[in-house]
């Protein structure tokens, strides 16, 4: 077993697989990880969360699409508040998710809730969630959304290490390929 860390995520595949049969069966019918490069800022990522609440995908999806084109493409605090509320509904939200989305601008806007990460790095994960669930709409498991707190996957991980990343990624397609889960920004 190699003690060195892989240099590509085919290598790092191929080591898990020789650790976990489980691992081993996914990776023949998923292949190696394919990461792309995250596209959107935290407050993007926490719009889309919001938008995505209670609703299914497909429609989920043509809602988001709507509120990006009001936009212009430019999804940041100041946009959004500049939407009036006849737009947002147009764009197909509903009220409560537009002044969630409203109560998130404002509140990164008048810095108490900080998204930068140079802020975020400032702060212990029990100050963000309790930061971001003071957000209209923002519960516990959105605001814990997407890293759960090291010493939850601690001993879980431990096996895996130091490829725990590229198992994170497997379990994201096992969701995909077994059960029904739609492609997620993650791995497509």
């Amino acid at each position: 077993m190699s003690t060195r860390p892989a240099r590509s995520f085919k290598t790092a595949a191929e080591i898990l697989s020789e650790r976990d049969p489980v691992v081993r069966r996914l990776v023949a019918e998923a292949g190696p990880p394919q990461v792309n490069a995250p596209t959107e800022t935290h407050f993007e990522a926490l719009v889309r969360a919001i938008l995505y609440q209670q609703l299914a995908g497909a429609a989920a999806r043509a809602i988001h699409g709507r509120l990006i084109a009001a936009l212009g493409g430019e999804v940041t605090p100041e946009r959004f508040l500049s939407l009036s509320s006849e737009t947002l509904r147009a764009a197909g939200l509903s009220a409560n998710k537009a002044a969630s989305m409203q109560d998130l601008a404002t509140k990164v806007l008048d810095g108490s809730v900080v998204l930068d990460p140079a802020g975020l790095r400032g702060q212990t994960d029990d100050e963000v969630v309790a930061r971001l669930s003071g957000v209209k709409g923002i519960g516990t498991w959105t605001a814990q959304m997407p890293t759960p707190a090291p010493k939850q996957l601690e001993a879980l991980g431990d096996p895996y290490r130091p490829y725990r990343s590229v198992l994170a990624w497997n379990c994201w397609r096992a969701a995909e390929l077994y059960g029904g889960a739609a492609a997620s920004a993650l791995t497509t």
